[in-house]
């Protein structure tokens, strides 16, 4: 993995080589380096490991996806801001199975570099009310599940916000 500004110096480096090879004649090649280039543009804006890390944690393995996010030292250096934020995401979602004051700091984190998804806020708002009530701390429960409701455009988790609801009015 490679820091963040590295990766636009390469792409850099690499465009340069194509204009040379296009001034050169070699017309194909220079199209080639500038497909390249594009690669390390996308990896600067998407982070392989975090690509990685969801990938794993679609077949529903924390452990492969602590580990993918393990390997990410720095995420200040090596991931761009929004980045930061699902690298917090995922922690959080991993911490929510074992230790809920970390988990909370990680989804908290998450929320304040920002993420891309309605869908994605929605579901770190839901968490950290599903916290907040395990903490007994009804009203901000209640305030991020009304929040997590309206970000709930596609009502996937309809269901999740109902069944809290419900578990809210035992407290």
């Amino acid at each position: 993995m490679f820091n963040k500004n590295i990766k636009l110096i390469l792409a850099f480096l690499i465009i340069a080589y194509a204009v040379y090879q296009f001034i050169e004649g070699y017309i194909g090649n220079g199209i080639f380096l500038i497909l390249l280039s594009l690669i390390f543009i996308f990896l600067y804006f998407r982070n392989e490991i975090i690509l990685l890390a969801f990938l794993r944690m679609r077949k529903q393995d924390m452990v492969g996806t602590e580990k993918w996010l393990g390997k990410i030292k720095n995420p200040d250096a090596a991931l761009v801001k929004k980045q930061q934020g699902y690298y917090n995401y995922l922690h959080g979602i991993i911490f929510s199975q074992k230790n809920l004051t970390q988990a909370e700091k990680y989804f908290k984190k998450a929320l304040k570099l920002g993420l891309n998804m309605d869908y994605d806020v929605a579901m770190a708002k839901l968490s950290l009310a599903g916290i907040a009530m395990q903490k007994r701390r009804k009203r901000e429960a209640t305030t991020l599940l009304q929040e997590a409701k309206k970000l709930d455009k596609n009502n996937m988790l309809t269901d999740q916000i109902k069944m809290m609801q419900q578990q809210m009015k035992k407290i």
